[in-house]
């Protein structure tokens, strides 16, 4: 994790967390970590805004809207490839670069020990003692459902207003055409098919990543892979994840979130492009 994703080996729970399960678990996770002093702030950000995709139950959504599910195994094992691939990569640029390696103001730091020696037996040793010292089930559970409640209810208004407000932009107005124009140099590049239409279907992503795919289901095969691959690594999204993001404790504004969005969008293109190249 250190070396290709600059964060704590620790930080493999809440990218598998997000990714197979859900991002607002994984946000929890790694915003409890930060406080405790266990993560600097830039080690926060990149697991923020790097792994917390969509749950692996709404690809499946996305596949069936984009009749991509003869496809499964290929999709959701490209996604996931692509998507880390993304992550690698934009956590070396701009803002990710930049972002202060400080621990959270008034915790005691606890990095990382450098493990040496025999690894899985480490492992073992360490996953018995974080066991023994986990407490009480009910415990923990009472304070994962408060601390998910307190969560839902600083995020469902943002959600409703910003998520209602984005989707009536994307039907109603010229904005995310324009937009597209960002990201249509890049599909062109790609030989996606329908190459504009993809780019301006993109670009409704920021403000729920299933716009996309209602735009493009009729599109060709290639032009619905790069699409359903793009709307899950692109990441960032103000339906919901940018405001369970904003919810925490991490210091993320949204202009660096709007940066980091055109990053991966941009790379996710060219990589799913790259791969539909070869395979469809």
């Amino acid at each position: 994790m250190r070396k290709i994703w600059k964060t704590p080996g620790r930080s493999a729970i809440d990218a598998v967390a997000s990714f197979v399960g859900s991002y607002s678990l994984a946000l929890l996770i790694t915003d409890r970590l930060y406080r405790e002093g266990k993560y600097t702030t830039k080690e926060a950000f990149i697991i923020t805004t790097g792994f917390s995709t969509v749950s692996t139950t709404f690809m499946v959504v996305v596949a069936k809207t984009l009749q991509l599910m003869p496809y499964w195994n290929f999709y959701f094992w490209t996604t996931l490839v692509i998507t880390f691939i993304v992550t690698a990569i934009v956590v070396r640029l701009y803002p990710t670069a930049h972002v202060t390696e400080a621990y959270a103001d008034g915790v005691t730091p606890q990095p990382e020990e450098v493990i040496t020696g025999n690894r899985l037996s480490r492992a073992l040793q360490e996953a018995l003692l974080s066991s023994s010292a986990s407490g009480n089930i009910g415990a923990n559970v009472w304070r994962s459902t408060r601390e998910g409640l307190h969560m839902v209810c600083n995020i469902l208004p943002t959600i409703m207003s910003i998520g209602l407000f984005g989707m009536l932009m994307a039907l109603y107005t010229p904005l995310f055409n324009w937009l597209g124009y960002i990201f249509y140099p890049f599909t062109a590049m790609m030989q996606v098919p329908d190459a504009l239409v993809v780019a301006q279907a993109l670009a409704t992503s920021i403000a729920e990543m299933f716009l996309p795919a209602a735009f493009v289901v009729k599109a060709a095969i290639a032009a619905r892979y790069v699409v359903a691959v793009v709307c899950i690594s692109e990441l960032l999204f103000f339906s919901a994840l940018i405001p369970c993001i904003l919810s925490t404790t991490i210091p993320v504004s949204i202009p660096k979130l709007l940066v980091l969005w055109v990053e991966r969008t941009i790379l996710s293109i060219i990589l799913a492009g790259a791969v539909a190249l070869f395979f469809f």
